[in-house]
């Protein structure tokens, strides 16, 4: 059985598609900027109902996530343990 190839695009392209909306992605490409992780390409898995928001995200997969595309650039906030050095 082949696997589905998945469509590599850009945060702005899934913003454009899918305006104002909750979408669940897997994130394909990120980079580091301190204690920001910024997602430049995702793949779209779904759009995601408000109501159904808080399940989807705490059941997403590693490496997927629960975003709104209102958010102008797509970025998770790491936290360090301060203990870690």
């Amino acid at each position: 059985m082949k696997l589905k190839e998945v469509e590599r695009m850009k945060w702005q392209e899934v913003r454009e598609m899918f305006p104002d909306q909750l979408v669940l992605v897997s994130i394909l490409n990120y980079y580091e900027e301190g204690n920001k992780k910024i997602v430049d390409e995702v793949a779209l898995i779904r759009t995601i109902s408000e109501e159904d928001a808080n399940k989807e995200f705490f059941q997403a997969k590693p490496g997927n996530l629960v975003y709104h595309t209102s958010n102008r650039d797509f970025v998770i906030h790491l936290r360090r343990d301060p203990l870690m050095t």
